[in-house]
């Protein structure tokens, strides 16, 4: 892998984008964290809302998937403090890094039917705890929804998170990896046996066995990377290779053999990439503070995800 790759500007002046999902017709969703939206990009550069959130200090689309029904499912944060950091908008308080806002309540998985913008909230709670922060999700070929759950930072504590299992209909909720530190991008092998599990503040790659659907082996746990900066989110390519972004650092690129590399990304906050085109080869890759959305062209095909629309 380059230390650089050609890259293009599909859309810029988002505000804190993240999530991105290629979809069938050649555009490309993101969500708008501190917008509080769900926003289509078009492949002309048109761009139009999906839907809608309540403001950003109550609610905040971090990741992004779409499901077996067709509709897009939704991690919600539940909000941020959004505070002015030199040029940019970040979501924390400089001066003590909290991120949860006084109107904050809970955090959720929101259902966002694509035809008409409407926002189903389908679990705010799991065993009488509320959902902190969910941060990622992907879906397995069985139906079932892997997320995260990032937290919330105050002045003097923080949450301690996990990783969930739900159905999308509602009807089921488990915690099944407890605890861990801010764990932020998530994504499943191509034979789906293995669960990967980015956290933010140690810059460390999980894998965990996965012997079924909704089952993770939390005993078999190992620790792929440990980089000095920080993770967000993470894409898996067909080969099983795993790209990380390391936000201040570019992406982390783990090839199924261990060997790590990196790709330089412009900007200061890299956040989350995914692949789409007929070949799978395009790759597109957030930029939160800078709030842009890049193309790449990949020497590498992404992993077709279990489900699209």
């Amino acid at each position: 892998m380059q230390d650089s790759l050609p890259h293009q500007v599909v859309a810029s002046e988002l505000e804190f984008p993240e999530g991105p999902v290629a979809m069938n017709d050649g555009s490309v969703l993101v969500v708008e964290i501190r917008g509080a939206c769900l926003t289509r990009i078009r492949r002309n550069g048109a761009r139009e809302t999906v839907a809608r959130w309540a403001g950003p200090d109550r609610a905040g689309p971090n990741g992004a998937a779409i499901g077996p029904d067709g509709a897009c499912y939704i991690a919600n944060n539940g909000g941020f403090v959004w505070s002015r950091r030199g040029d940019y908008t970040v979501p924390a308080d400089p001066a003590t890094g909290a991120t949860q806002p006084d109107a904050y309540v809970t955090g959720s998985i929101d259902r966002v039917d694509l035809d008409t913008g409407e926002i189903t909230t389908l679990y705010t709670h799991c065993e009488g705890q509320r959902l902190c922060g969910p941060n990622d999700l992907v879906f397995d070929s069985d139906g079932g929804l892997w997320f995260t759950d990032h937290g919330k930072r105050r002045a003097f504590d923080e949450d301690r998170c996990g990783v969930y299992y739900a159905r999308p209909d509602g009807s089921m909720i488990e915690r099944i990896l407890f605890p861990l530190h801010a764990p932020n991008g998530i994504g499943l092998s191509p034979d789906e046996h293995t669960l990967y599990v980015a956290e933010t503040p140690t810059g460390r790659l999980w894998s965990y066995p996965v012997t079924r659907p909704g089952v993770a082996d939390a005993g078999g746990a190992r620790c792929l990377v440990n980089m000095l900066g920080r993770f967000d989110s993470l894409g898996v390519e067909a080969d099983g290779t795993v790209v990380v972004a390391a936000i201040e650092q570019g992406l982390c690129i783990v090839r199924p053999d261990g060997e790590v590399s990196s790709l330089e990304v412009p900007g200061p906050a890299v956040t989350n990439v995914c692949w789409g085109g007929e070949d799978l080869r395009t790759a597109y890759v957030t930029e939160s503070l800078e709030g842009k959305l890049y193309r790449y062209e990949w020497p590498r095909p992404g992993l077709a995800l279990a489900y699209s629309a």
